[in-house]
């Protein structure tokens, strides 16, 4: 039998697992359904002799956002890329480094993308950067930069909790 908090924070585990999978997961289907539906649009107007000019900074914002919130999911399921093949070559002591390194390097990226990104925000903020076919501020797209790392080191701990023997390359069958 369980305790009563342990049951509180299995529910809360729960419940942020299901608000990081929308937010992941989400922001992919729904860039990827924009994309397709602007598209579409665009090879209309194309068709018509009468492109738009907005579609095409419009597809580019959306694939950076499918792209960023793409790799916050890969991890969140653990589908981040890693060279596992190696492995069976070096000795059993990096084998067993194997989810240390893999752990340090995401949140080392991580972490330089939430800098890197702040700032880049924070110029495209300051100097009113717009984009020019859309007329909307550059720091909509440029947001998902310092959103996603923070989504990818949630997705990280996630991650971990869940599928730490296919990170520490403990199931390689080759």
């Amino acid at each position: 039998m369980s305790s009563p908090q342990s049951e509180k924070n299995d529910v809360r585990s729960h419940i942020s697992s299901q608000i990081l999978g929308i937010l992941t997961d989400g922001i992919c289907g729904l860039t990827v359904a924009a994309i397709v539906v602007v598209v579409l649009i665009q090879v209309v107007g194309r068709l018509m002799n009468s492109p738009f000019s907005w579609t095409e900074e419009l597809t580019r914002a959306c694939f950076i956002w499918m792209v960023f919130a793409g790799v916050a999911a890969s991890i969140r399921h653990a589908d981040a890329a890693r060279v596992t093949v190696l492995l069976n070559y070096f000795p059993k002591f990096i084998k067993q480094s194997a989810l240390p390194i893999y752990v340090l390097c995401n949140l080392t990226f991580s972490v330089l993308c939430i800098w890197t990104g702040f700032y880049l925000v924070r110029q495209q903020v300051m100097m009113n950067e717009q984009i020019a076919t859309l007329g909307v501020p550059s720091w909509i797209v440029g947001i998902i930069l310092p959103v996603s790392a923070a989504l990818s080191i949630l997705s990280l701990y996630q991650s971990l909790k869940i599928h730490r023997d296919i990170i520490a390359a403990n199931e390689i069958n080759f």
